[in-house]
């Protein structure tokens, strides 16, 4: 993790739970949306733009996945 991703702060999927699964996190700084595994918080890190991550969240939000 770089120095300023330490400064990030996580706010888990809505849809996440406590028992395991897939469960990610989203941060925001600047001009930047951090995308990580929750249950790996040491692990890699996504940095994508705010209008890259706009367009997945809309496609997720209505794909039938």
């Amino acid at each position: 993790m770089k120095a300023d991703e330490s400064a990030l702060k996580w706010v888990k999927s809505s849809y996440s739970s406590e028992e395991g699964g897939q469960c990610v996190e989203v941060a925001l700084m600047g001009t930047a949306v951090h995308v990580r595994d929750s249950k790996d918080p040491a692990g890699p890190v996504l940095r994508v733009e705010p209008t890259d991550w706009a367009a997945f969240v809309r496609f997720a939000s209505a794909s039938q996945i």
